[in-house]
């Protein structure tokens, strides 16, 4: 193959479902060895892009060329996108490998993690189950994954997010092989994991000599990893070209607007010795802890303790927000629980002045103080109510008093105040959740929220499923809403730019432990611990 020849070379590939067309006539080449980036927002056409090089977008036509240089086999380039599915089946994951976005949901569960990698080197290069079971192994290892012999017998849900993204990477590099197809490898990862995920990546692709081609919306993540980037709108490349030169100059508006798209930090700021009103919510040597069987003892009577949350100490002001940042299993989340009196805890903690517990929370009059946004819109709305049932429901609760049109009225008021009105969306009250996109479901359950007049709203990474546009406007959302009510903000994250737009003071969580905490920027700017450190390390200019 000459340097004029490329790896993969797909030209006026289009993709309809039904009689909508979703990506239109592109045109895109990858050389070996060279990492290729396919940026847009979500429904721009890249996901589908990727399946179809493969035909796994099930009942899509698909038209076009994708001219792929010999594969094991074959002396001469072959078209994917013509070959008989016999010939096909032959090339997916031998010559072309994938790995998908979700590897919890792409892993089978009745299998262990081994098995599924031997039985892929077990069909495509014929090795018998001992040698395919050793092979796995190896592979597990040559990915990070410590203890892989042990590893290997897990289950996908008995591994962490990074341990089962890890498993996935050794499953598509199985075969060694000569194009790897990434699609979104890094989204469901903390922001340390998303770093040694990427190195993984970078270090097998140049050993394997691999060429990439990088779904994502992560423009950090392939301004970190690509050599050349293509950017989608509406299943159109709208440009393309070395990573430098696009970032540094983009051509088109929507490169322009995706690389704009940083949050913008908008938050009033209270003067130091003004007057300090009485916290919305105050934590003293906060402590959530859960009974662990002992190891080598069974049954009830011998069980150990499991400490998620140590001896926390934080204080909400009105009309502030608190950060809380940390990678996966350091403990935000089971905060964030006890912070809505969904989990026992010890120590002291206090909601609008009065005590804080699990008997509290059954109090209305507190309960309605403290609202939660949820992580996932899609999953937190019930698919089978209407908008205008779902954002009423805490009516019905904290104000059975009221009769249907108040409450009606009042669910129209609280989907304005989020920028939702009927004269945008007709039949609004009458509508379900998947009738939307992922930032107006958001914009719903902050809608939802906000209807019975909280004071701190839990906000447990409320934008991480969002693309980097939608993002920047819903954060920008709840900038407003906070300067216009006064809310106070209780943020768990793992993304250190929102951190920055969002919050007034920042605590670092690891292993249950606060291990900074502070004003945001003396805790970002000038990081302490060697754990935050870490976190920041990509974001400090």
């Amino acid at each position: 193959m000459t340097a004029r020849s490329p790896l993969l070379q797909v030209e006026n590939l289009s993709i309809a479902f039904g009689g909508h067309e979703v990506v239109h006539g592109i045109d895109f080449s990858i050389a070996a060895g060279e990492k290729l980036a396919l940026v847009g927002e979500s429904g721009s056409g890249k996901t589908v892009t990727a399946l179809s090089l493969l035909r796994l977008a099930q009942d899509a036509r698909i038209s076009g060329q994708a001219r792929f240089d010999a594969p094991q086999g074959s002396k001469t380039a072959v078209d994917l996108l013509a070959l008989p599915e016999n010939a096909l089946r032959g090339i997916r994951g031998r010559d072309i490998a994938m790995i998908f976005q979700e590897p919890m949901t792409a892993l089978n569960p009745l299998f262990s993690v081994g098995r599924q990698i031997a039985e892929i080197l077990e069909l495509k290069q014929g090795l018998a189950q001992a040698e395919s079971a050793r092979a796995a192994i190896k592979l597990l290892a040559d990915t990070g994954i410590a203890e892989p012999e042990r590893r290997a017998r897990s289950f996908p849900h008995q591994l962490s997010g990074g341990q089962r993204q890890r498993a996935m990477i050794a499953m598509a590099l199985a075969c060694q092989p000569k194009l790897l197809l990434a699609d979104e490898p890094t989204t469901a990862l903390d922001v340390t994991l998303r770093g040694q995920i990427l190195d993984l990546l970078g270090e097998l692709q140049q050993k394997n000599g691999m060429a990439v081609l990088l779904i994502t919306h992560d423009l950090n993540l392939v301004r970190r990893f690509a050599d050349r980037v293509a950017v989608m709108e509406n299943g159109h490349i709208v440009e393309q070209g070395a990573v430098a030169a696009v970032f540094a100059s983009p051509q088109h508006a929507y490169t322009r607007k995706l690389i704009d798209s940083k949050p913008v930090r908008d938050v009033v700021t209270h003067e130091a010795g003004a007057p300090q009103a009485a916290p919305v919510m105050q934590a003293s040597q906060l402590r959530v802890s859960y009974p662990v069987p002992l190891a080598g003892f069974k049954g009830w009577f011998k069980r150990g303790e499991f400490v998620a949350v140590k001896e926390a100490n934080f204080t909400i002001a009105p009309g502030q927000t608190l950060g809380v940042i940390g990678e996966s299993g350091s403990g935000k989340s089971t905060l964030a629980l006890a912070c809505l009196g969904l989990l026992p805890f010890s120590g002291q903690l206090q909601a609008a002045g009065q005590a804080w517990s699990l008997q509290a929370a059954r109090n209305k009059s507190i309960r309605r103080m403290v609202q939660v946004v949820f992580q996932d819109p899609f999953s937190s709305l019930s698919p089978r109510l209407t908008v205008g049932e779902i954002v009423a429901e805490g009516l019905q609760v904290h104000e059975p008093s009221l009769r249907p049109p108040g409450r009606q009225q009042r669910a129209l008021q609280a989907l304005a105040d989020v920028g939702m009105t009927q004269a945008q969306f007709p039949g609004l009250l009458q509508r379900y959740p998947h009738e939307f996109s992922g930032g107006q479901r958001q914009r719903l359950a902050i809608a939802r929220a906000l209807i019975i007049d909280p004071s701190l709203l839990v906000l447990d990474e409320p934008t991480s499923a969002l693309d980097v546009t939608i993002q920047k406007q819903v954060l920008s959302l709840l900038q407003r809403l906070q300067y216009e009510r006064g809310l106070s903000f209780l943020l768990i994250t793992h993304d250190v730019d929102v951190i920055r737009a969002m919050a007034h003071d920042v605590m670092v969580m690891k292993d249950g432990e606060v291990v900074e905490s502070g004003p945001v920027f003396e805790v970002l700017d000038a990081p302490r611990h060697p754990y935050t450190r870490i976190l920041v390390a990509p974001h400090l200019t």
